[in-house]
């Protein structure tokens, strides 16, 4: 690192969980961003503030006035802009260190193996079954170790996979894709605006102690939380011996 990395890092590098040592591993290191809305917004944002070297930021949509209540990313002069692109502008200006990628589709199919495979983490900050499911595979198949958020209404969801360890369950243990669940979305039900924040600083966090490495993550582990009275339940869940997708020979 250089005087100014030293300098604009040093907060960091004064915890010893962290330390020179911790933050160089930031500088190198590669984050996917899957959508950049309420969760990718503060997830990514902290990201870049937090000096990691490359983030890839992978969104199809384009900003609305009606994400500006909880997307920070995005500015009102950026309406009609791709978020892929707006979020490069505001990664940019926090830490123009940052090399920004922006990939303004939704990432499926053999682009979205190609990209999850240059990651070092995975941050899943989508808002639908068919997303999540496609890149749980992807991380399984390529041992990425995978930070999955959640946010509608009051309520927020939060946990970490990480194929990387042969005992970790996937997304698809937790939440079977062949299972009838109801599919609901901001647009519909609504979402508390620091919500968002709440869940997608979380995952930044979770990241980060994955990358440096640091700490215990929250492997097998899935954080509630209740935004309304403001309480946290933690609901421990295991690998699934049937799973679909990590089960599979040659999974893990």
């Amino acid at each position: 690192m250089n005087d100014e990395q030293l300098l604009r890092y040093s907060r960091h590098i004064l915890l010893d969980e962290i330390g020179i040592e911790g933050q160089e591993r930031l500088l190198q290191a590669t984050a996917l961003v899957v959508g950049a809305g309420g969760l990718g917004s503060p997830a990514a944002l902290y990201l870049a503030s937090a000096g990691i070297g490359r983030l890839i930021l992978a969104d199809g949509d384009t900003v609305d006035l009606t994400n500006l209540q909880r997307q920070i990313l995005h500015t009102h002069d950026r309406l009609g802009v791709g978020k892929a692109l707006s979020g490069q502008t505001a990664l940019r200006a926090i830490n123009p260190e940052v090399v920004v990628e922006a990939l303004s589709c939704r990432l499926a199919g053999d682009k979205l193996a190609e990209t999850v495979a240059t990651a070092d983490v995975v941050l899943d900050c989508c808002d639908n079954f068919a997303t999540r499911h496609a890149v749980n595979r992807a991380c399984v198949a390529l041992k990425k170790p995978l930070v999955s958020g959640a946010a509608i209404r009051f309520a927020g969801q939060l946990t970490v996979f990480d194929p990387r360890l042969a005992s970790a369950p996937c997304y698809n243990c937790l939440f079977p894709e062949d299972d009838a669940a109801d599919e609901m979305r901001c647009a519909v039900t609504g979402v508390f605006a620091p919500l968002t924040g709440i869940i997608g600083a979380m995952q930044a966090a979770e990241a980060i102690k994955l990358l440096i490495p640091t700490g215990e993550t929250a492997v097998g582990r899935l954080w509630l939380l209740d935004g309304l009275v403001m309480t946290w339940r933690s609901v421990a869940y295991g690998k699934d011996p049937q799973c679909a997708v990590c089960a599979r020979p040659g999974a893990n």
